[in-house]
């Protein structure tokens, strides 16, 4: 059936880059939609209201009507002095937004979680949606909180269901987040060595994950997680594909790994000092570097119908979107 009138989402983060494919996955799909936003942001074909997830106890009037929340706001930082608002928007920011979806009377939940949430898993395997992180993996600021942010979801009152996408890659990516700061660095030339040996992660294109979400609307089974992936690549295997695509050389020399983690202990160390800085090396990036982070999407293809295309023209489409303003000149 196709969705009526009634079947109203509310969809957070929709002014950014995966929230604001999820609008338009959403509306190509038939449901109206409210989107959140923190400020005057101009968003298309959509009702636009105006909150602050660190303020959730003030969302449920806005909620009010919605049959759906889609909850795709979050902090995606890899910087030190995001600690204490990463913790704030995406685990309290979570709980308070459920609660308040709880009273506004919304029937079901799908949360944008992340990858980060099963780890890396053991014996060169991919993960899947029973593994979960542990050591350093479990630790880390950013990855740590998305973890934390499931288990407040899953908590909540109303059924909630996960989707984890990878390193979501394509037009859009304006802040840019992490995944996207290193395509655009290594367009445009910035990046002079190559990263430790031996690991990799799972690229999508974030038209995909934006689907996924869509599915596990209607079709996910409450409780339930679902790794929306799309190709695992090698990270050298990535940086070449970025590298052909923009008309770059790549680095020949490449950075031992003890070496890679002095620097980011000293960014970290420089970003603490000086509050207003980009972290360069996060250590949190580092430590992920030699690491494999591969997953199966056999659960979300079987499940939910999802079906990922490939990531090249994904990286193709995020490098024409940079250059078309001016990012890569």
């Amino acid at each position: 059936m196709p969705p009526l009138a009634t079947d109203r989402v509310f969809l957070t983060g929709a002014s950014g880059f995966v929230g604001g494919h999820v609008l338009r996955e959403l509306r190509a799909a038939g449901y109206p939609v409210r989107a959140l936003v923190r400020s005057g942001a101009v968003l298309e074909d959509c009702e636009v209201v105006v909150g602050d997830l660190r303020r959730a106890g003030d969302l449920a009037r806005a909620i009010e009507g919605c049959r759906y929340l889609v909850h795709c706001a979050a902090l995606y930082s890899f910087s030190p002095r995001d600690r204490a608002a990463i913790d704030a928007v995406n685990v309290a920011g979570t709980a308070g937004l459920l609660e308040a979806a709880k009273l506004a009377g919304v029937e079901r939940a799908v949360l944008t979680s992340s990858s980060a949430t099963v780890g890396h898993a053991p014996n060169g395997r991919s993960a899947n949606e029973d593994d979960y992180p542990s050591g350093a993996a479990a630790s880390g600021g950013y990855h740590r909180s998305k973890l934390e942010q499931e288990r407040a979801a899953f908590a909540a009152r109303i059924p909630v269901v996960a989707v984890l996408p990878t390193a979501p890659v394509g037009p859009g990516d304006w802040k840019p987040t992490p995944t996207g700061r290193m395509v655009l660095d290594v367009a445009r030339g910035a990046i002079f060595v190559k990263p430790p040996a031996g690991g990799g992660m799972n690229l999508v294109a974030v038209e995909d994950a934006a689907r996924a979400h869509v599915a596990a609307l209607e079709r996910g089974r409450a409780g339930e997680r679902y790794l929306a992936g799309g190709e695992n690549l090698s990270f050298d295997r990535i940086w070449e594909l970025i590298a052909e695509i923009a008309g770059r050389p790549l680095p020949r020399v490449r950075v031992p790994f003890v070496l890679a983690l002095g620097i980011g202990f000293a960014d970290g160390l420089r970003c603490r000092m000086f509050r207003n800085v980009r972290p360069v090396a996060p250590l949190e990036g580092v430590r992920m570097s030699v690491e494999r982070m591969y997953v199966d999407s056999a659960k979300a293809r079987r499940e939910l119908g999802y079906e990922p295309q490939p990531v090249r023209p994904a990286l193709e489409r995020a490098i024409a979107w940079y250059r078309a303003r001016g990012c890569l000149d």
